[in-house]
């Protein structure tokens, strides 16, 4: 009996300690490969395990433990960096920073 308990804590303990692994898709504006690296570089945060962003979809997909970090943390985090995501405005002092080709309220880029 007391080998069944022990047996059932574990499997409780260590189902509750398994990472919760979510993929998801959300809009990032962007124009060129600068703009890639520097969106995927912001998203890159703790719980967070692979990101790629996509020029054509305007959209990065991300894959992280929801028990360390949440989507709002991740889409803020690329707000920050000048980019704005389906539920973040980008951070204007960024957003003034980045490259002319990366301002992407100005249309595609110029220098492809």
């Amino acid at each position: 009996m007391k080998t069944i308990i022990i047996l059932l804590i574990s499997i409780f303990f260590s189902v509750k300690l398994q990472a919760q692994v979510v993929t998801a898709t959300v809009s990032v504006k962007g124009n060129c490969d600068e703009c890639k690296e520097r969106i995927e570089n912001a998203a890159d945060i703790k719980g967070v395990k692979t990101s790629a962003w996509d020029e054509k979809k305007q959209a990065i997909t991300v894959t992280y433990d929801s028990k360390k970090v949440t989507l709002g943390e991740i889409e803020k985090a690329i707000a920050k960096s000048g980019h704005e995501t389906g539920h973040e405005k980008a951070d204007l002092k960024a957003y003034n920073g980045l490259p002319a080709c990366c301002k992407y309220e100005n249309g595609a880029c110029k220098n492809k």
